[in-house]
């Protein structure tokens, strides 16, 4: 992630390809086949909301470690509720967290500033 943008920032196609290690017609597939992703459509480029990250990490997860098939992935995907899968993409050992900010709460406190920050910017 570049080092200049706020947790709570957008990222473009190229930069969440980046953190993931996929090509970006990658994840332009995965929006083909996941209608959970969504990102934001501005002057035909696509911005990444802070959840939507999570979400492709998620999926991620379940394609290259889990090796789960896309059928399998949405099946997976479909019998659980978004917010369900959001915390599970933060508290899956997939991700690196930081030391210092393992516990459920830390967790759960950086979800809630990164979603006041989003509230925020979309005043």
């Amino acid at each position: 992630m570049p080092v200049n943008k706020s947790k709570a920032a957008f990222r473009s196609i190229s930069e969440v390809a980046e953190e993931l290690g996929v090509a970006t017609h990658v994840l332009r597939f995965w929006e083909t086949k996941f209608p959970q992703i969504s990102p934001m459509k501005r002057n035909g480029r696509r911005y990444y909301r802070p959840d939507d990250v999570l979400l492709l990490k998620h999926i991620q997860n379940l394609l290259y470690v889990k090796r789960l098939t896309i059928e399998g992935a949405q099946k997976e995907m479909k019998n659980k509720s978004m917010k369900r899968l959001i915390g599970e993409a933060v508290q899956d050992d997939f991700f690196a967290v930081p030391a210092d900010k393992d516990s459920p709460a830390a967790i759960a406190d950086e979800l809630t500033n990164i979603r006041n920050e989003l509230s925020d910017a979309l005043k």
